[in-house]
């Protein structure tokens, strides 16, 4: 049984989340229902939760106010938020599950399977890099958690050279010679690294456009990487790859 807490400013977020907590999650037992911060860090502390759904705005203060009270973050976080795109993104940079409020019953169901797999897989640490990379003046030192076969690896963005598609994961290749192989797609790395200086060049690789030693002119041409890997640029993607270098 997982047992968790809610902590929310709004009555009928937090009755509602419980609701559906208990029709349709029959794995998760509700320990508290809390409206502060406050009250959340009382809770956490004497109920010892697996995971707390947390909303992000309250009034005065954020669910942030309330993770820095606590030490260690040995449990699950579920943000329920209506956050920017910009703060999604940095939930996915840091492995961190959140739910979009109205929440739908069947994202709900996938946070809690996820929560049961990886229960206090570096939680401290995920929680610590997205307050991190939500803070825009430090977003070149971004970080991203690569989901592994041995756990969770944090990678600074700008340490990336490319990531080649392998079926439904992705090989992560970075500055110290190492590779990591990922359970995630290819295009899904797209969509979180097109705003940090990457670009797909091609099906199989997205690249680090600070990375490029050198780019070769050709029917699509080739480019060098910093690591001595030669990567074919497809013909269509040609045009708008030479228009982003000239950026």
């Amino acid at each position: 049984m997982v047992r968790s807490i809610i902590v929310d400013d709004e009555m009928k977020s937090r009755e509602s989340l419980k609701i559906l907590l208990e029709e349709f999650c029959d794995n998760v037992e509700v320990l508290a229902v809390c409206q502060n911060v406050s009250e959340g860090v009382e809770a956490i502390r004497t109920q010892k939760p697996d995971v707390v759904f947390l909303d992000i705005q309250m009034q005065r203060e954020t669910g942030f106010d309330l993770l820095l009270q606590i030490k260690p973050i040995d449990f699950e976080v579920i943000f329920t938020t209506a956050y920017t795109e910009y703060a999604i993104k940095a939930f996915k940079f840091s492995a961190i599950d959140y739910l979009l409020k109205p929440i739908n019953i069947e994202e709900l169901k996938k946070s809690v399977d996820k929560v049961e797999k990886r229960l206090n897989s570096k939680i401290s640490e995920r929680v610590e890099q997205l307050i991190q990379n939500l803070r825009p003046a430090t977003a070149q030192n971004f970080k991203l958690a690569l989901p592994t076969s041995d756990g969770l690896i944090f990678v600074k963005v700008d340490d990336i050279i490319y990531c080649e598609a392998s079926s439904n994961y992705t090989e992560i290749y970075t500055v110290d010679g190492k590779k990591h192989l990922v359970s995630r797609t290819l295009k899904e790395y797209e969509d979180l690294l097109v705003d940090h200086n990457f670009f797909r060049i091609h099906n199989s690789h997205l690249i680090n456009l600070g990375s490029i030693k050198k780019y070769v002119r050709g029917e699509g041409g080739y480019v060098i990487m910093s690591n001595d890997k030669t990567l074919d640029v497809s013909k269509r993607k040609k045009e708008s790859f030479l228009s982003k270098l000239g950026h």
